[in-house]
């Protein structure tokens, strides 16, 4: 059951709104993994009430508003992966195809998943052109990044994201690549050998 549901009265058109116990971060300090489940979920939740397929979930009735008639159907916050289990039990989450499609990496959480992984994997290739790995090259790198981020937000999405989220899924991948990646940490030279050892593998 949602937690709540506001409805027009005027023409029956209604939002359902379900609460979790915890939150789900997007910012710079995100993991992909939950907000890709939050993702899932939120299109198994739609399927479930048979739920508009363009609703973007960007904005949502006020239920405090007289212009809506609201009503608080559950009071507990759910976890993620409890609402996952129920919408398998009731066959409403999405197969593993639906992550392929269009709506998946339009619309709503669907954008920072396929914006992250845009601009991620352009960083990976800019990587290897840089001829160091000093601050100058960070600078650069960071840059770069963040100039990508903001081109691909607009090219990709109808609706594209709030800057503030691109900022910050930006500096997600900047850091990442300068304090995790051995791209980074093993240097130009190794970068480029790993590189040319792979793609002759591959051959």
């Amino acid at each position: 059951m949602p937690n709540l549901v506001m409805e027009n009265p005027a023409n029956g058109h209604a939002h359902a709104a379900w609460v979790l116990a915890a939150p789900v971060c997007r910012t710079d300090v995100a993991r992909l993994k939950p907000l890709k489940l939050a993702r899932s979920v939120t299109e198994g939740l739609r399927r479930s009430c048979d739920g508009d397929a363009g609703y973007a979930g960007l904005l949502m009735k006020n239920p405090l508003s007289g212009a809506w008639s609201s009503e608080i159907t559950a009071s507990d916050a759910y976890a993620l992966e409890e609402l996952r289990a129920a919408l398998e039990e009731h066959g409403d989450m999405p197969p593993a195809s639906w992550k392929r499609t269009k709506r998946a990496r339009t619309v709503g959480l669907g954008r920072n998943c396929t914006l992250f992984d845009e601009a991620r994997t352009d960083a990976y290739r800019y990587v290897r052109k840089l001829p160091d790995r000093t601050a100058i090259s960070g600078e650069m790198l960071r840059e770069h990044v963040r100039a990508t981020c903001h081109q691909l937000n607009a090219e990709l999405f109808a609706d594209p994201l709030p800057a503030r989220e691109v900022e910050d899924i930006a500096k997600s991948i900047h850091k990442w690549i300068t304090t995790r990646s051995r791209m980074w940490r093993d240097g130009a030279v190794a970068c480029e050998a790993t590189f040319i050892a792979m793609q002759s593998a591959r051959g």
